[in-house]
This record gives structure tokens, C-alpha cells and sequence, in this order.
């Protein structure tokens, strides 16, 4: 069977392609080509299973999604006094590249706007840390993060620095401080690589999926952050990761996010997955069109939103599988909604049930959502169409819309009506 994630997504893909609003971003040369039609989705949960849809193999570069990121290592090497002594964590309700400090004490106001990343960037691998160094450092970091080895774009890192004026008045401005000790010209030059480093959405998704995972990269298992480090930069991201468009986004979307204008934008939704798209065109804020919109949707139909009061997670919904000669019984539990949806989905996907019937067992669930409901129907369906009978046992009638995709209904039966090796489900 194959699981019904990825259809999802390319559902959600075509509901947003036809926005055609925003631009791509045009004062980087190298940007400027970017084709705007691009559109990719991808997800990762924190047990390591990625889901991906349209262009999810295009490359593009991090730009300001490698901010989070890079806060985050800064945290892990030198903790949160002294990164905190060189860059606030308050929104900003600014433009990213504003040309403003805080007035007290000159600090930038989140590491989320460009003097703050430029400031955080200086910290990595020792203030002492020649600029190749450095690079390095942070091109090894985002590879472990992505499970793979990443590069450099040096086409997009010349184009970026032909034209890093407003960069370059940022850091004057921060080593006129002592905010930063490298000259302007090296600090910018560093910063403009990490923001060069290339992606696709695929690695976008793992990479905010190992925010989610508490710095436990959930693909290769590779410890690569402390569980605090990652709360309080998903905490940062929260209030400022979508500059000044941030509050609605929380009040929208309600997960914290970065975007870049490269296009990508990621999410992150702790304790469950990582999320992240693709699309050039973007809008005034600098955040992608299409983008906006595709979390709008998955945010809604997924019940992601942290604020929301009807979700309650952290049960295995699976509670047991049974399973004889002509029978396969999966006995479900707890509320399922679309992480636990998908865990089932997955289990079902690596299942062997032999021959005869596939029984969905519905006695101890709490409770379903939207989502949960569609993706256990699609599932079964999936099965049916792999030549299996299916059915449910559901003495609440928590399935009670039992109409699958394809206008055809679950069937439904009693305990006594399925028995695994002579005894009643």
C-alpha cells in the first residue's frame, strides 16, 4: 500500500497554484532568474517518515532560512547569556534589513532580521575564527541538519555580495558598537555564504523536523542540538520568524516559521513534524505567496495550530495488531488526528497481512479529527484496492461518516463477526 500523504500535499499544491500574485525577488541578480511557476511541499515527522510533492527536488539557496538555524548553534556552542549580551529575542515590526539597533544598548532587536544574523553568524566557531573557518563550520552544521552533504551556490554568493551595501551598513554599524569584531567586509562576506548554502524542500522539512525532535535529527538520528536550544528557538521564530507579518501568521497559521526570500518557507510543530514549501513569487513582507497559503490550508485541515484547544497528542495509536491465517486486526487507541493518522498509515504500509480481511478496531479511540478520519479512511481504501476486504469495528461510532474517496463506504461490523484464532475482536 502507499500511504496518502503525498497525494495530500500535491492536493494542497493545486489548490494555491493559481495564485499568481508577488514577484520573485529581484535585488540579488541571482535571484532575479529564479522561475516563479516552482511549487514543492514536503513534511517530516519526528519519527523520521518524509513526505513530498511537486518540485521537491529543485535546489535553491537558504537565504534568511539558514537564521534560525544558525541562532540555534550559536545557542548550542555559547549558551543563552552570551548570545543574548550581542542580540535581543523581541519582535521587531520591521522590515528584515531595517537599518536600526536598539537604542539602549545597540544590540540587535531578534536574530530573525539581518543585524541580528549577521551579529549571531560572528559568534559561530569562536569570535577568534578566521572567516574560511567559519564557513566551514556552519556548511558541516547544515549538512548534518539535511542528512546530507550541502554547498555553497558561488554564483548567488558573488551575485549577493556584488550588491550587500545595506549588509555592509548594518555591520559598520555593529562593529561600531563592538557588537562584532570581524571587519564589515568579512562579516558580510560569512553571512552572505551561510545565506548561499543549497536546499530543497525535502531538506528544508528534515531540518525543521530536528527543531521539532527536540535537535534529534530525525532521519539519521544524529544528536545535533539540545532540546532547550530548540525551544527557545522555536520561541524566537514564534514572535519573529515571519518579520513583520509575524503576528498575523501566529494568529492564521499558528506555528513557528521562517521564510526566505528564495522562496522556501518551513514550519515547525513540536513534537510532531516539520513542514516546508516552495515557491519564488513573494509578498510584500518578503515571505512566498503560495507558500503563505499552502500553510494556511495544512494548518487548518491538519489541526496545526499550538493555540488550538481540541487536540491532545502523545499516545501510540496503535495499541496492538493481531493477526491469523485469513485476519489482520490493528487495534487503534487515543485521538486520532494527522499525526497519528500517519503513524497508522506508515504501520499499514509495512504491514504484511497475509491474505483475507483487514480490520480496523475502533473501541479505544478517543476521539477523531477532520483529518485523522480522512487519512484512516483513504488508507483503507488503499488496502482494498491492494486485493483485501476491509472493515471497521467502531461501537461509537466515532467513524460515522464512513464514505471513502472514491464514493464507496467502510464496512462495518461487530466483534462477533471477526475472530483471530477462534476468539471474538
Amino acid at each position: 500500500m502507499k500511504t496518502p500523504i503525498p497525494f495530500y500535499l500535491q492536493e494542497i499544491l493545486t489548490k494555491v497554484r493559481d495564485n499568481r500574485d508577488g514577484a520573485v525577488a529581484d535585488y540579488i541578480p541571482e535571484l532575479a532568474k529564479a522561475e516563479p511557476e516552482y511549487l514543492g511541499a514536503a513534511m517530516c515527522t519526528t519519527t523520521g517518515h518524509v513526505y513530498s510533492a511537486g518540485d521537491d527536488e529543485v535546489e535553491f539557496t537558504l537565504q534568511s532560512l539558514s537564521k534560525p538555524f544558525v541562532y540555534a548553534l550559536a545557542l548550542q556552542e555559547l549558551g543563552l547569556s552570551a548570545v543574548r549580551d550581542i542580540v535581543g529575542m523581541e519582535p521587531s515590526g520591521e522590515a528584515f534589513n531595517e537599518l536600526s539597533l536598539n537604542r539602549d544598548d545597540h544590540r540587535p532587536v531578534n536574530p530573525m532580521i539581518n543585524a541580528g544574523a549577521i551579529a549571531v553568524t560572528q559568534l559561530i566557531n569562536g569570535v577568534d575564527s578566521e572567516p574560511a573557518a567559519r564557513v566551514e563550520r556552519l556548511r558541516t552544521y547544515f549538512s548534518r541538519l539535511a542528512g546530507r552533504d550541502l554547498l555553497i551556490d558561488d554564483a548567488m554568493r558573488s551575485s549577493e555580495l556584488e550588491v550587500s551595501e545595506r549588509n555592509l551598513s548594518l555591520a559598520h554599524m555593529l562593529r561600531n558598537y563592538d557588537i562584532i569584531q570581524d571587519e564589515a567586509h568579512d562579516a558580510v562576506s560569512t553571512y552572505v555564504e551561510q545565506c548561499s548554502i543549497v536546499v530543497t524542500v525535502r531538506d528544508l522539512a528534515v531540518m525543521s523536523a530536528t527543531l521539532a525532535n527536540g535537535g534529534v535529527q530525525p532521519v539519521t538520528g544524529d544528536k545535533i542540538l539540545d532540546a532547550d536550544v530548540c525551544r527557545l528557538t522555536l520561541s524566537v521564530m514564534s514572535s519573529a520568524g515571519m518579520y513583520d507579518g509575524a503576528g498575523r501568521w501566529m494568529a492564521e497559521v499558528g506555528i513557528p516559521a521562517k521564510s526566505g526570500v528564495s522562496g522556501g518557507l518551513l514550519g515547525t510543530l513540536p513534537g510532531q513534524l516539520g513542514v516546508a514549501t516552495f515557491s519564488p513569487r513573494l509578498n510584500k513582507e518578503g515571505n512566498s505567496v503560495r507558500g503563505v497559503d499552502a500553510f494556511k490550508l495544512l494548518s487548518k485541515d491538519m489541526g496545526l495550530h499550538l493555540m488550538s484547544t481540541d487536540e491532545r497528542y502523545g499516545v501510540n495509536p496503535v495499541r496492538k495488531v493481531e493477526q491469523d491465517a485469513e485476519l489482520t486486526v490493528i487495534y487503534l487507541q487515543g485521538l486520532i488526528n494527522f499525526n497519528a493518522a500517519e503513524t497508522i498509515l506508515y504501520e499499514l504500509m509495512e504491514s504484511d497481512f497475509g491474505e483475507g480481511t483487514v480490520v480496523l478496531e475502533l473501541s479505544h479511540i478517543t476521539g477523531t479529527n477532520r483529518m485523522g478520519r480522512r487519512m484512516l479512511k483513504e488508507g483503507l481504501r488503499r488496502i482494498r484496492e491492494s486485493g483485501f476486504d476491509i472493515a471497521i469495528v467502531d461501537p461509537d461510532g466515532e467513524l460515522e461518516d464512513r464514505t471513502m474517496s472514491d464514493g464507496t463506504k467502510v464496512p462495518k461490523g461487530e466483534p462477533e463477526d471477526y475472530a483471530i484464532n477462534g476468539e471474538p475482536v
